[in-house]
Parts: C-alpha cells; sequence; structure tokens
C-alpha cells in the first residue's frame, strides 16, 4: 500500500437538491475536489436500503441498492420522468437529509419511471447476470405482496405483482448502472473508492430468508441467538445489535461460498473494503434472542483464518481494512496479523487514559489505516470539547498546542496524524471542515437522530484546500 490520505463521508451526506446525497453530479463535484485537495482515495458507508432508523448497516440486502441513491436528474434526462415529476422531488427543508419524505415519495416516483422504460432488455440482462440482486428484487415484491411483514410471517411466496417486481428490477439497473459511472469517474480522477461490509445481516432480509440453513434459527425462522458486543467505550450495558448470527459450521461446507460471492461483489463496485467488526471472524460475542442487552453473552470461536484465507482468493490486489476495533484481544491481533490486512488506528482512542495506546501516533505502523475519528466517533472537534480535563490535555500536549482557542488544535491534531508512519489516513469530512459535534454521524447504542448530517456545496468551497494540499504533499500522501 502507498502512502495516500483520503475523506470518509457517505454517499447520503452529499450536497444536493434531492433530500440525501445521490450518484448525481454532486458526487462527480466531490470527486473533483478532494483530487483537488491532494486526496486520492473516497471511503463510504454500505450502500443498502437503510432500516427505520435510517442506518446502512441493518438491510434488507447485503447486495441489493439503496433506491434513494438513484438520481433523478438521470431520469428526467432519459425520459423517464417530467419535469413537473423532478421538481416535485426537490428538497423541501434545505441541509438536512429528509427521510420520511423520501420513504413516501421516492419509490412511486421511481415505479412511474419504471413503467415509462423500454430498455427493458438491458435491465432484464443486468438482473439475469446477478442472481443475489434478482433475489432481493423477488424478496422486496413479496415482502410488499404480504403487507410488509417480515418473512417470517408471509402468507405467500409466489410472486403476483409484477409491475413491483419490475420496478425493483429497474431501480437495482438503474443504481448500479449509475455508481458504475462515478466510480469509472473517479478511476479517472486518481480516486480509488473504499465500501464497507457489514459483519452481519438482518434476519429480516433476503440474505436469510434466501439461505437459512447458513444462520442459527429456530423451526419459524427466528433467531435463536444474536449479534452484538459488551459493555465498551460506545454503551455502559453493550450493544445488542439483533442480528442473527452465522452457522459457521454449515458455511464451511461450501468453503463459505456465499460470503465469497458477497466480497466478489463489493469488490466489482469498489476498489478496497472495509470489514466492520473484524473481531468477529476470531471470536463473537452472542447472546440469547430472549435478552434484552448486550450484557449477558458469551464469547464463541469464529471461523479465524480459513474463512480468511476464502474471501481473500481472487483479491490479492484489492485493499481489505480489518476494523480492529472494540474488546480486542492478543488473539484478535495475532489474526489480523495473519491475514495481512491493515487494521484500524483511531486518535481518539489514543488519549482515553494515560496508557500506551496502540492508537497514539507514535505506536502506528506502515500497514495500518489511521483514523482521526470513525462515523461511530464524535467529530474531532466535538471530542475536543467534550472529553474530560485529564483526555483533553493529554491530546493537546501530544500535538503541541501553544494555548488559546481549542478549535485551533484541530490543524495539529490532523498534521500529527498526515506525518504518522500509517500507509493510509482517512478523516471524515466533518473532521477536514474542522465541525462540531451537531454534525456528528451516529452514536452508537442510540436509535434517533442519526444519518441525517449533509455537507453544502459552499462548506466544501470555503475551506481550507490549501492547508490539506501541503499536508499531502509535504507529508507524501
Amino acid at each position: 500500500m502507498k502512502r495516500k490520505s483520503g475523506i470518509l463521508m457517505p454517499v447520503s451526506s452529499l450536497y444536493g437538491d434531492y433530500s440525501i446525497g445521490n450518484f448525481g453530479k454532486s458526487a462527480f463535484e466531490f470527486i473533483d475536489f478532494i483530487a483537488d485537495c491532494g486526496f486520492s482515495v473516497w471511503q463510504v458507508l454500505p450502500f443498502t436500503v437503510t432500516d427505520e432508523y435510517n442506518s446502512p448497516y441493518k438491510s434488507f440486502s447485503a447486495f441489493g441498492g439503496n433506491p434513494y441513491f438513484v438520481d433523478p436528474e438521470k431520469l428526467f434526462e432519459d425520459g423517464l420522468i417530467s419535469e413537473d415529476d423532478l421538481e416535485n422531488s426537490k428538497q423541501k427543508t434545505p441541509f438536512v437529509a429528509e427521510y420520511e419524505r423520501l420513504g413516501k415519495e421516492r419509490l412511486p416516483l421511481l415505479r412511474k419511471a419504471s413503467l415509462n422504460n423500454k430498455n427493458t432488455a438491458e435491465v432484464d440482462g443486468f438482473i439475469e447476470s446477478h442472481p443475489r440482486i434478482e433475489a432481493f428484487c423477488r424478496f422486496m415484491t413479496l415482502r410488499e405482496q404480504n403487507g410488509g411483514k417480515r418473512w417470517q410471517e408471509w402468507q405467500s411466496d409466489e410472486i403476483t405483482d409484477f409491475e413491483t417486481l419490475n420496478m425493483w428490477k429497474f431501480i437495482q439497473y438503474e443504481f448500479f448502472t449509475q455508481w458504475t459511472a462515478v466510480k469509472n469517474y473517479a478511476e479517472s480522477k486518481g480516486i480509488s473508492i473504499i465500501g464497507d461490509i457489514p459483519i452481519y445481516v438482518s434476519d429480516d432480509s433476503c440474505d436469510v430468508w434466501e439461505n437459512r440453513s447458513l444462520f442459527e434459527l429456530n423451526e419459524k425462522g427466528y433467531p435463536t441467538s444474536v449479534a452484538g458486543v459488551p459493555p465498551d467505550y460506545f454503551a455502559e450495558d453493550g450493544q445488542l445489535w439483533g442480528n442473527p448470527l452465522y452457522d459457521w459450521n454449515e458455511m464451511k461446507k461450501d468453503g463459505f461460498g456465499w460470503w465469497r460471492e458477497r466480497m466478489d461483489h463489493a469488490l466489482e463496485m469498489f476498489d478496497g473494503v472495509r470489514i466492520d467488526h473484524f473481531r468477529a471472524i476470531e471470536s463473537y460475542w452472542a447472546v440469547d434472542s430472549e435478552e434484552t442487552t448486550a450484557k449477558n453473552g458469551v464469547w464463541r470461536k469464529g471461523p479465524g483464518i480459513e474463512f480468511i484465507n476464502a474471501i481473500k482468493e481472487n483479491h490479492e490486489d484489492k485493499l481489505i481494512i480489518a476494523e480492529d476495533l472494540g474488546d480486542i484481544t492478543d488473539e484478535v491481533r495475532a489474526l489480523v496479523d495473519e491475514s495481512g490486512f491493515p487494521g484500524m488506528r483511531v486518535f481518539q482512542f489514543g488519549f482515553l487514559d494515560d496508557g500506551n495506546s496502540i492508537h497514539m501516533p507514535h505506536n502506528y505502523i506502515r500497514n495500518s489505516v489511521a483514523y482521526s475519528g470513525t462515523h461511530d466517533n464524535n467529530t474531532l472537534f466535538g471530542f475536543l470539547w467534550e472529553s474530560s480535563e485529564d483526555v483533553r490535555r493529554r491530546a493537546l500536549e501530544y500535538c503541541g498546542f501553544p494555548g488559546g482557542d481549542w478549535g485551533g488544535a484541530c490543524p495539529l491534531f490532523l498534521r500529527t496524524l498526515f506525518e504518522s508512519v500509517s500507509d493510509l489516513v482517512i478523516i471524515p469530512i466533518q473532521d477536514f471542515l474542522m465541525y462540531g459535534s451537531d454534525t456528528r454521524i451516529n452514536t452508537p447504542g442510540v436509535s434517533g437522530g442519526n444519518w441525517s448530517y449533509r455537507v453544502t456545496k459552499e462548506q466544501l468551497l470555503n475551506a481550507d484546500r490549501e492547508f490539506f494540499k501541503s499536508l499531502n504533499r509535504i507529508y507524501k500522501r
């Protein structure tokens, strides 16, 4: 891995006129912008359909694309919706993600575009060549036919609503076609795009519905044990995610075939990926499905290096990042080392106590990805403002802050990251802009108020591009 730097920003946070960011002109402009600042990586969050809390980490499919990322302007240019349709789909409340409105209005718009589409042969050809996407389209159609109920409660799994099925096929064709154009443009500008693979899937998903034997389920299809993490820095009761656990013994029988398909799919879409909650591959926290918190779980051994070797096959030239955060043991560290994947270092974690943490920049290694924070962290300025006096003092002292307004410390923090030996440095867009905690993406363990941050074009244009150009030039990134 060469020395590089990049920006972490979900597509949903892009500016634009259509309620959340999408694959339209703002995506192309953002690529131009970060290239001009000297960055060569854009890291995104999952592209999957979001859940009721707008999170992309619990979806109806690990393979299907989020309909909200389809650019309405492209549909208008192709003659699939009218000018009035386009105007009516524009943002009504400035600067925020309008998820509630999208939930009511966007699928009807896409249905209209689907009905007007005459390019059915290309849509059908794409779907036929992507069987996991085809299964997702069937799943979403059956879900609608069964009144939006969970698949475990369906009365029928026979498709009768072919209009809805064709709509979902059209949506997926548009999603992946539009994304390919964005990715190709990024490549032309020297920008690599890193995706994100959630370790688990939702129990109410096409993945579980289609592959029940690969999960720990009861006879009705509900999980017997669920995923989470024990109490940690983010949540004193732990985090009870509720995802079904994999039956790893069953998955081994075909060499982890479902997972290999998942990696093939992701690494066709992206130049590299981050595997979320990588530590579960060594051992994972299992909680009885009747529990109400994650406190009373147990550790179980994961699939280990056999699994890693399977998903690496044919992807040796791709960047795969191990999200080795949380309750990390010597066994997890050994597995990361054996995998050859770069692990993560998070600046904010380096100062939580007075120890010699691996997250302090002087302890970074070359084969690592250094972050000022992740999508689950506070912003850098928010961290500084809300930390205890001891934590703040350690961080300020470490970076040689001379005193004064704390806002002036953020450039020093970022400089410290850029001068580290880590091959890749990634900073969230909020830290690029040096914004406070009101722009935070996600607070783990809190169901509401997340995933709504959007940047504006004016904010990007007013950012200190020369500062980041200099960091990338001086530190050879």
